[in-house]
């Protein structure tokens, strides 16, 4: 698939969290009897960040959510609600993603990989781009649904479509986020290779330059990477027909595999 990005105009404001978000009942998928914590629903009072997560928080299907590498799910507020005017929506509510972090002013889809944020007591580090689930489609099905809307085909396939899928972080400082507190940039590594362009690239192809910068950058300061993206950025090298050697180590999806 070759995903152009969908075009968001990102407010001209300070960057900020605009709305912490954690689990409010499970969210039962009868195809796979998983019962998620997608539903997520805001918390004026805040959220504790912690290294495996949020405090509170639930992952239904751990073989794929939670971890080290996935701790916390930002998303813009921006994006959501251009993603929902495409789809017919009159508005989603913070957290209809299943995003524990709702912002504003910075988008979350052009944060470079390995960035450091500082927000309220906490510092995070851009990690992964979030791949759309199962449950992720029957979600927002039951949301089409209550909107009264005609279901247009796997949501899966029509969100990676947009190009624009937030950013998980990593917790490198624990503390507690609240709505309003700013989104203060610490670091933002050399290498350029944003979360979104990651996610476009492993929806379609990786430019090779890109991967050779990401794995390059992680070889270099000796920080792991995800493994879908460790992987389809050394097959796209090997595509490419460059060489390169990048440590077994530094592979990992942050779950201990």
């Amino acid at each position: 698939m070759n995903v152009e990005p969908l075009s968001v105009t990102i407010a001209d404001a300070p960057a900020r969290v605009i709305s912490t978000c954690t689990v409010d009942s499970l969210f039962h998928v009868e195809a796979t009897g998983i019962r998620s914590g997608i539903n997520k629903v805001p918390r004026p009072e805040g959220i504790k960040l912690l290294t495996h997560g949020v405090l509170g928080d639930v992952q239904g299907d751990t073989e794929h959510h939670g971890g080290l590498f996935k701790a916390v799910y930002a998303f813009a507020r921006e994006t959501r609600e251009e993603l929902a005017r495409q789809e017919g929506f009159s508005g989603l509510p913070d957290g209809a993603f299943g995003e524990n972090l709702v912002t504003e002013g910075i988008d979350t889809d052009e944060v470079v990989i390995g960035s450091r944020w500082r927000i309220g007591g906490a510092e995070l580090e851009a990690s992964v781009p979030r791949q759309p689930c199962k449950t992720f489609g029957v979600w927002m099905g039951r949301f089409a649904d209550q909107a009264g809307l005609e279901r247009r085909g796997p949501w899966g396939r029509r969100f990676t479509a947009y190009g624009k899928c937030g950013a998980y972080f990593r917790i490198v400082r624990e503390g507690v986020v609240r709505p309003g507190d700013e989104i203060e940039v610490q670091s933002v590594p050399e290498h350029g290779v944003s979360i979104g362009e990651m996610f476009r690239g492993l929806a379609g192809a990786i430019d090779p330059a890109s991967a050779k910068a990401l794995l390059t950058w992680a070889r270099d300061t000796e920080t792991p990477v995800y493994t879908s993206m460790a992987k389809g950025c050394l097959a796209a090298l090997q595509s490419a027909d460059i060489a390169f050697e990048f440590p077994a180590s530094l592979i990992t999806d942050g779950r201990g595999n």
